[in-house]
């Protein structure tokens, strides 16, 4: 069976961050901790599957978190044009896995029935929950349904031969992970299941949180699914760019053949 390239795509980093930002329980709090912003890409041949969007330039203005690029460009060295993205999974709605979809208008989105209930119910209605969300995202989302470019996804599905997603939940009421097989295993896209190796192997849930049962029951989920903790990419860690190996540019981040040493957690 044929197996997918995996590339990490970084668009923007936040340094001005502490530990309590990362973990509920974290004796060192006011430590700093940096966060980087990715978005990934899965290439077989011609085929072409976006994970996420990223957020563009009006967006990073609005929240006062600047890009360092707009998410779509940062794919030219890979030689994918946004009219190319076809299909798009997201893992969830969030400002900052959602917030270019308007930049891919030829993608049809995968998306969990669970996350579209989640931003479109009543637990808006709470400011705390609402604030990563950001409301054109959400239209833009819907306008892509009522154009037929949308399938919902409830559970565990398969979105091409080789990827699957699987409804998580923790971070966000739907968020989903994308497992892809490669030459170097079965590899997973945690998205914010997981924001670091540290939030998944330590078991220190992130505070931004739904549902503290289904976030640390899905860092066990997270290891059912890949072949190797190794191959487990956390949503927002610079540990993956020092990891795992640039390709074709400084802020391309190759990991189907996995890391060039032992992923360990100082």
């Amino acid at each position: 069976m044929s197996v997918w390239q995996v590339h990490a795509v970084k668009y923007a980093d936040r340094n001005s961050r502490t530990r309590s930002d990362s973990f509920i329980f974290d004796d060192n709090h006011d430590a700093p901790h940096a966060m980087d912003y990715f978005m990934w890409v899965l290439r077989r041949g011609e085929e072409i599957i976006l994970v996420d969007t990223g957020y563009d330039s009006a967006e990073a203005e609005a929240r006062d978190r600047p890009i360092r690029m707009e998410p779509h460009l940062a794919l030219a060295p890979l030689g994918i044009k946004p009219e190319d993205v076809t299909k798009l999974i997201v893992t969830h709605l969030h400002y900052d896995h959602a917030g270019g979809l308007h930049l891919f208008p030829n993608a049809t989105l995968h998306l969990q029935s669970a996350e579209m209930a989640y931003a479109t119910g009543p637990c808006m209605c709470h400011d705390t929950l609402r604030m990563p969300f950001t409301a054109r995202h959400i239209c833009d989302a819907i306008q892509r349904l009522y154009s037929g470019k949308l399938v919902f996804h409830d559970g565990s599905a398969e979105v091409a031969e080789g990827v699957t997603v699987h409804c998580i939940g923790g971070h966000s009421r739907g968020l989903q992970a994308v497992r892809v097989r490669t030459e170097a295993g079965w590899l997973v896209l945690a998205s914010d299941a997981a924001h670091y190796y540290e939030n998944l192997r330590l078991r220190k849930p992130f505070p931004i949180v739904i549902d503290l049962q289904n976030m640390l029951d899905g860092f066990e989920t997270l290891e059912r699914l890949a072949s190797h903790p190794d191959l487990i990419i956390p949503g927002h860690d610079p540990l993956v760019r020092a990891s795992f190996p640039s390709d074709k540019a400084d802020h391309l981040i190759r990991l189907d053949r996995g890391p060039l040493q032992p992923i360990i957690l100082d």
